[in-house]
């Protein structure tokens, strides 16, 4: 443990504890930095409220998300922990176990909970704490929160809750209605070369290095000992552990991995929730929300701006920009730093006065000229909204048809024809690729964001010739256009899907997705079509999550697929789409559709590039704004 004394701003002097080894019950010890203000103009070490970040990503190390409009270059943990002691809080940055200088096994997300309680039961006990603990940390920082709050821990005073938190990592983070969520593969790629690196294992870091993720993509599937992450055990072990669980079990219950199953065991202490549109955990951020806020009496906050994931100083997401007033800088606080400053005031100091505010703020999408920008980007616009309740109270249900009429769909609110239907033709081999969506950590292989529904030379497919640029035109693609739009419409909340559906394979996923359909301009002298959201289900797990239950050929079923909420303004002159599919790689992994296991098992190979399948559907839409 190292220890040192320093002047912030030249007002308060900072003693640093470096690698603190805190003792967890199963006698693993986690590194832990503690920055104590040791008081003003010399005063001496006094009780301090504590502010706690847990993470995986290096106490020490940068975090890309802490960057503002005047600080664009991403700060450092140590160097944020400083900032917020120079007014007044102890600060404690912690690895998470397995994690760097921290002690034990690594296991993505299943040990946040008993560690979190165990670490707040030692900072009450520390002479330089008053016993009152605020916590923060965005992506995985917001897990351990969450994680942490299902424990009643001592001394949980508030919480800033960023971008994570999984109020059920099944239907969102890990999996999405049955479908996993491959993110979570280019994550564990990242991480395990940069543990390699970290320790020194030159040869590990050479193995890893070697691996092509986009061949390893393109030769789905793998099995323990044969993957790209085989030279790291720990990694690979966790990831297929998550990915095996295709059912919702006890597996997926686990405090860390679903808030829902322990909603009433949060403290009841004030709790802000940020989150963004084009970030795959609108979900959690929403759920976490409505739950919280209907149980507690202490004030929760939702903040949902147009960003991907952490991005709240960038006006764009993918190839569309928003404008200047989608930055949280200059339109919601001053900037990041400043606005927990704020929280933690108010909440752990009681310096900030508590004044009535609306305490739902979320970004709209949409209204721009849709002219290309000086960076290259679709003006698409949009603006801030302010409410006291989320869903807001002002929405309307609109529910369209989907029809099929003159060799096109159609979306309309009155049913053109009766009991039409269209078949489409599925190839596993050949998977409809992810343009853009709410996702994150996808690199190299895929990106998040908007952007027209084209593949362009930077797209990952699996045909490395894709048969078609743009998505409308493949034959496994159903496009259901809607008429030109006369005046404008907001979709603001929840997004489902009603189909009826049948195909003559025991097993297969539909995808849906929707689209804001930009008219010709002399920039975009073809249209732009955005991803706005998107959805998908896994037919076994149709008739319930915690079973298994094949399809039968000739039947038809009905089902629901739901789409991330969304809030984006569909300008007048603009149309709506939604285009239905079976694939949406590799965002989702691949359904072979035979009904054997899907889930990479102990060194069985399932046949995944079988023949092609035929999958049809029969129509049904609804809106829920």
């Amino acid at each position: 443990m190292g220890s040192l004394k320093e002047k912030v701003g030249g007002t308060i002097e900072i003693q640093v504890l470096e690698d603190v080894m805190v003792p967890m019950r199963d006698g693993i010890r986690l590194a832990t930095d503690c920055y104590l203000p040791v008081g003003v103009h010399g005063r001496g070490l006094h009780r301090a409220p504590v502010i706690l970040e847990r993470t995986p990503y290096d106490k020490s190390g940068i975090s890309r998300s802490e960057v503002s409009l005047a600080r664009p270059e991403a700060a450092t943990r140590p160097d944020i922990a400083r900032r917020l002691a120079q007014h007044g809080y102890a600060v404690v940055m912690q690895d998470c176990r397995g994690r760097n200088n921290s002690e034990g096994v690594f296991r993505k997300y299943l040990d946040d909970a008993h560690d979190g309680y165990d670490t707040m039961a030692w900072l009450v006990r520390q002479p330089w704490s008053n016993g009152s603990i605020g916590t923060m940390g965005f992506s995985y920082g917001a897990h351990t929160q969450c994680a942490v709050a299902t424990q009643t821990p001592p001394g949980l005073a508030c919480m800033y809750i960023d971008s994570g938190g999984f109020s059920n990592a099944y239907h969102g983070g890990i999996r999405r209605d049955g479908a996993f969520e491959m993110k979570q593969v280019t994550w564990a790629m990242k991480h395990a070369l940069k543990s390699a690196e970290r320790s020194g294992d030159l040869e590990r870091v050479q193995t890893l290095s070697a691996q092509d993720l986009h061949d390893w993509f393109r030769r789905l599937p793998w099995a323990r000992g044969r993957s790209p992450l085989s030279a790291s055990p720990e990694f690979e072990e966790y990831l297929f552990e998550q990915w095996q669980h295709g059912v919702f079990s006890d597996y997926w219950k686990q405090p860390g991995l679903y808030n829902e199953g322990f909603y009433d065991r949060f403290p009841d202490v004030p709790t802000a929730i940020v989150g963004s549109w084009l970030d795959p955990y609108v979900l959690s951020c929403l759920t976490n929300y409505g739950a919280l806020s209907a149980r507690r009496r202490s004030t929760v906050t939702l903040l949902m701006g147009p960003w991907t994931h952490g991005n709240r100083s960038a006006t764009h997401a993918g190839d569309v920009d928003f404008g200047p007033q989608a930055t949280l800088d200059g339109n919601i606080a001053v900037d990041y730093l400043q606005m927990r400053l704020d929280w933690f005031g108010r909440w752990l100091k009681g310096e900030t006065p508590v004044v009535e505010e609306r305490r739902v703020r979320f970004f709209v999408m949409g209204g721009g000229d849709g002219t290309r920008n000086e960076d290259g980007r679709l003006n698409h616009g949009g603006r801030w909204i302010q409410s006291n309740h989320w869903p807001c109270a002002n929405v309307s249900e609109q529910v369209l048809r989907l029809d099929w009429l003159d060799g096109r769909g159609h979306l309309s609110e009155i049913a053109q024809t009766e009991g039409t239907h269209k078949e489409y033709q599925y190839d596993p081999r050949d998977p409809v690729p992810t343009i853009g969506g709410a996702l994150t950590s996808g690199e190299p292989i895929m990106h998040g964001g908007i952007f027209d529904q084209r593949v362009t030379p930077d797209i990952f497919t699996v045909q490395q010739d894709p048969s078609s640029a743009r998505l409308a035109d493949r034959p496994d693609v159903l496009v259901f256009e809607g008429d030109t739009l006369t005046a404008d419409l907001a979709i603001v909340g929840a997004v489902e899907v009603d189909l009826f559906v049948s195909s003559d394979c025991p097993d297969t996923d539909f995808t849906v997705k929707l689209v804001d359909l930009h008219p010709p301009t002399p920039d975009y002298p073809e249209g732009y079509a955005l991803n706005i959201t998107d959805g998908i289900l896994r037919m076994r797990y149709r008739d319930g999550w915690d079973r298994e239950v094949m399809m039968r050929p000739d039947v038809v079923y009905p089902i629901t697929v739901r789409m991330l909420a969304t809030a984006n303004l569909f300008k007048a002159g603009h149309r709506l789409r939604i285009d239905i599919s079976s694939s949406n790689f590799p965002q989702f992994d691949i359904n072979p559709n035979t009904g054997d296991r899907i889930d990479p098992l102990n060194g069985r190979t399932i046949q995944l590039y079988g023949e092609p399948v035929i999958a049809e559907t029969i129509n049904g839409l609804r809106f829920e704004i």
